[in-house]
């Protein structure tokens, strides 16, 4: 017995009259095939896994690196010689500092020369103790002295070298406080520029360690550190090859097939900081790879600049890739690449 959806339909003569052209079923069935044809392709395509980072331009030299320029005495801001963004070489001046005491200065000067006549009459005092002491021993082995006149003179001798030690001491202290005094004027340690001012003008009282400037040297070798995941980090070792997207640079990019990338700059990861940050996130190191075109000028790419980089792994099927990325699952490790190899 027909169903009445069956009995409808046997009615509808024009429609059971209608046929797909042939040529219609054609282009379909090569759509069809090729779009299959394409997907078994693309499965079996190889492609090289990365691990994805971003990060910053940075130095691994400290001395490359941002530098504090701090005052070493207490005093207020006399003269500034540079402004921010000032070039300057080395040894020259960056900031004047004058003592609030003015005449602090002429006083250690003369505390100063107090103390080496000071001195200088201890030094003198030993040694004619001294020569009193050779004497009286003299005396005691030609049976003209006792004992204790030598042992009196021994005494003197004694006292006295305590006397010119502490003098000694003295100056020592003078010096200091007077090298320090002396050392106001702040100088550039070597060539380069001058990033900002801290302190504010002629009015403002500094502390020793107090923070008056920042400045950076020239000719900085340029590292880059990316922040990789805790499930990429166990995969990426020294040697690794990297590709680099610099901020504001123009980049079209395919991270699994790095030779059709244009834009990007080449890399190798120098060593793996041990420790996690507080995020959970590995710093990576890298350096600059010479066999590849340069990386951008430093008047483009500059310190604190914004990258983007992607660590080469191992090279694995693009269809595996995307069922692993689908689950999560980590990249290939090496040895693990390698044993398949062996085993093939």
């Amino acid at each position: 017995m027909k169903s009445i959806e069956q009995s409808y339909m046997d009615k509808m003569t024009s429609l059971q009259k209608l046929t797909v052209p042939k040529t219609h079923k054609v282009v379909v069935s090569l759509l069809i095939a090729s779009v299959l044809l394409t997907l078994v392709i693309l499965w079996f395509t190889p492609w090289i896994q990365t691990a994805q980072g971003n990060g910053e331009v940075n130095t691994l030299n400290p001395k490359d690196r941002i530098q504090a320029i701090s005052a070493l005495v207490s005093g207020k801001i006399q003269t500034w010689h540079v402004r921010e963004g000032q070039k300057v070489k080395a040894g020259d001046p960056i900031v004047t500092l004058v003592d609030t005491d003015i005449a602090l200065v002429d006083r250690l000067n003369a505390q100063l020369s107090a103390t080496q006549r000071r001195h200088q009459a201890n030094q003198l005092a030993v040694s004619k103790v001294q020569s009193n002491l050779n004497r009286q021993i003299d005396l005691l082995e030609q049976g003209l002295v006792s004992q204790k006149n030598v042992e009196i003179a021994e005494i003197k001798v004694q006292d006295l070298l305590a006397k010119a030690a502490a003098t000694e001491a003295e100056l020592s202290v003078l010096s200091v406080s007077l090298a320090r005094q002396s050392i106001q004027t702040k100088i550039a340690p070597q060539d380069g520029t001058i990033l900002r001012l801290l302190s504010a003008g002629n009015a403002t009282f500094v502390k020793p360690g107090d923070v008056l400037a920042s400045f950076i040297p020239d000719g900085v070798k340029r590292s880059v550190v990316l922040k990789v995941t805790g499930l990429d980090a166990p995969l990426v070792q020294a040697g690794h090859k990297v590709r680099l997207q610099f901020d504001g640079w123009p980049v079209f990019q395919f991270s699994g097939w790095p030779g059709t990338a244009l834009g990007t700059f080449g890399g190798i990861v120098e060593f793996i900081e041990p420790i996690a940050d507080q995020n959970g996130h590995f710093n990576i190191w890298i350096k600059q790879d010479f066999a590849e075109h340069p990386w951008p000028d430093k008047r483009y790419v500059r310190l604190g600049s914004r990258v983007k980089g992607w660590v080469l792994l191992e090279e694995v099927q693009l269809g595996y890739e995307i069922w692993r990325q689908l689950n999560n699952f980590p990249p290939v490790q090496v040895h693990q690449a390698k044993n398949s190899a062996n085993e093939n």
